[in-house]
């Protein structure tokens, strides 16, 4: 295994990262966005305000999206599992 090999792993991995969370956090993101605008068009300044709606979002995001992450998580995975022996010899 030399480091180029190992290069190309953490490249990959990397991707697959952000890829998986890359929606949920975008929408996330959108919705605080949207809620913040909304906090300094009516001047209220509750902590709390934000939290809720990006939870639901992100468990929104998560039921809808989730089987799908899980088979990319389950395929890279596997795929790693099929290269070990290219990769030792």
């Amino acid at each position: 295994m030399n480091p180029d090999t190992i290069s190309t792993i953490a490249q990959e991995t990397v991707w697959v990262a952000l890829k998986l969370m890359g929606p949920i956090l975008l929408s996330s993101l959108a919705v605080g966005l949207v809620v913040s605008m909304f906090q300094a068009a009516t001047s209220i300044q509750e902590q709390t305000l934000t939290f809720i709606p990006k939870l639901a979002t992100i468990i929104v995001g998560l039921m809808i999206a989730g089987p799908g992450m899980l088979q990319m998580l389950i395929d890279y995975f596997q795929q790693l599992m099929r290269e070990i022996p290219h990769l030792i010899g």
